[in-house]
């Protein structure tokens, strides 16, 4: 980064450029409304922006504490800044640069969770969100029920009063505030999963239950978990992007995110203790969010993934450059038209043939540099709801799965860590070492490795390996990739 710039912070936001967007009210004044748990670049992209949009229209109790349940980075790289940073928007068009203040304070749970938990016992705070990724819920994907023999479940039923784990915090947190006689906060997930208020929900109601029967109790009956569908796509900032923005900015800031335009949040509107007029920031209150998640996972999500296993197979880092193919851009166009869109309940009003070729537009986005590597990351917990629960739905049909084929084989073939060219690939999931063990025990027959990872219950449940509908077409894909290389397999499958 530049050495001769001043940081970012509320003493040089007035030396910014004039047309670099800013804060327009008073920091100083903002209360905190909502506790966040997952501070990543994805909530900074988003739900911080919506939150950032109500405090500039005078709603400033909604002031949010975030968290990190991990890492201190984000909350290092915001200290010295007043937990400002910047919001780089990128298109074809251009970089639209905007400084963000809806952060009040980051703290590092493992640190300080005793910090962390009387943030969220302060009858201030209405609202938890949460932005954990799939494999932070500590939940089986194939079935969404909690995993009470995950390491973090166990030692926070054993020690409740220092949590580790997201719902270990969440129940805590709220055991506190019944003790004390305050109302419960609303619990909004904005995570990918199915349902993911009633998943949540469901989790944090069995940890507490596994604690107490009445805090159970207490959780089923005056917690509310309303469910969301977010949408935008926020790649991993780089070091040329911190040097790029703090250029322009005329100030160093240590830990910019970089986003697209386009951003999407639809929430179920069940709030019990209030929160920030969002429907006139551009997010949709709705009764249910059911339609469009399901129109999300099954379009966006499911050929994100596609995309990514098979990009990185054939040598592509960016999802940009594996649509610059157009043997891919025909394949994921085919999976979105023939496979996933047929199993689609649509919300009222959607345009659906609109929103794919949105979707389309948005991977070919040049200016947004979305490597492939990282949206193959945790497959275990993604498959189950991006592909297979699509899948499950063409096969009882009877309809052909063969794209969806294609892209649960190229996780097959990615997860054994080693790619085309014989080099290591960095797998990163919370089952990496157990899948590669099965790859290399199977070896290079697609046969036996397809059984063999078929057999990992909790990615694919009970019925599927035994399903010839579904273990069929993926063997017979994996055979391809495995044979002719994934840039072949895509031509003879788009």
């Amino acid at each position: 980064m530049p050495a001769s710039l001043p940081r970012l912070s509320l003493r040089t936001l007035g030396e910014l450029k004039p047309e670099i967007r800013r804060p327009g009210y008073d920091i100083a004044s903002v209360g905190a409304g909502i506790v966040h748990l997952g501070v990543g670049a994805f909530h900074r992209a988003h739900q911080a922006i919506y939150v950032d949009d109500a405090l500039a229209a005078g709603e400033l109790r909604w002031g949010i504490v975030a968290a990190s349940l991990r890492q201190p980075d984000t909350r290092d790289a915001l200290s010295t800044q007043n937990n400002l940073y910047t919001l780089a928007a990128n298109s074809a068009e251009g970089e639209n640069l905007r400084v963000i203040g809806a952060l009040r304070r980051v703290i590092v749970a493992p640190e300080h969770p005793a910090a962390l938990l009387a943030a969220m016992a302060d009858p201030a705070i209405r609202i938890v969100t949460l932005t954990i990724t799939e494999k932070g819920y500590c939940h089986d994907p194939a079935t969404g029920e909690l995993n009470e023999e995950h390491p973090d479940i166990r030692a926070d039923l054993s020690s409740p009063h220092r949590p580790r784990s997201a719902t270990g915090f969440l129940v805590e947190a709220l055991r506190l505030r019944r003790a004390a006689g305050i109302a419960p906060f609303t619990v909004v997930s904005c995570d990918n999963l199915p349902a993911n208020g009633e998943t949540l929900r469901r989790v944090a109601l069995r940890h507490a239950s596994l604690l107490d029967a009445d805090l159970g109790a207490f959780v089923a009956g005056e917690v509310a978990f309303p469910s969301t569908m977010v949408d935008r796509i926020v790649p991993a900032t780089t070091d040329a992007d911190r040097v790029r923005i703090s250029d322009r900015l005329c100030v160093t800031d240590a830990w910019p995110v970089v986003t697209e335009p386009f951003t999407q949040w639809v929430i179920e509107d069940r709030f019990p203790q209030g929160r920030p007029r969002f429907e006139e920031y551009g997010a949709e209150l709705v009764d249910d969010v059911a339609p469009y998640e399901t129109m999300k996972l099954r379009l966006l999500n499911a050929s994100h993934s596609t995309l990514a296993y098979l990009g990185y197979l054939a040598g592509y880092e960016t999802i940009a450059e594996t649509m610059a193919d157009e043997s891919f851009a025909r394949l994921v166009t085919g999976l979105m038209d023939e496979e996933m869109g047929p199993t689609l309940s649509l919300p009222p009003g959607a345009a659906l043939d609109a929103y794919k070729r949105a979707l389309l537009e948005r991977f070919r986005n040049p200016a947004l540099r979305h490597r492939t590597w990282q949206i193959a990351m945790d497959g275990s917990q993604k498959l189950p709801q991006r592909l297979l629960a699509g899948a499950r739905e063409r096969i009882v049909a009877g309809s052909p799965i063969k794209r969806i084929a294609l892209g649960v084989a190229a996780w097959m073939r990615y997860v054994g860590g080693i790619d085309e060219k014989g080099a290591l690939i960095d797998v990163r999931d919370p089952l990496a070492g157990r899948l590669r063990a099965i790859s290399e025990a199977a070896g290079p027959d697609a046969e036996r490795l397809a059984g063999s990872l078929l057999g990992v219950r909790e990615i694919f449940g009970d019925d599927l390996a035994h399903n010839p509908g579904f273990a069929g077409p993926v063997t017979s894909a994996l055979e391809l990739l495995l044979r002719a290389g994934a840039k072949a397999a895509v031509r003879s499958s788009s």
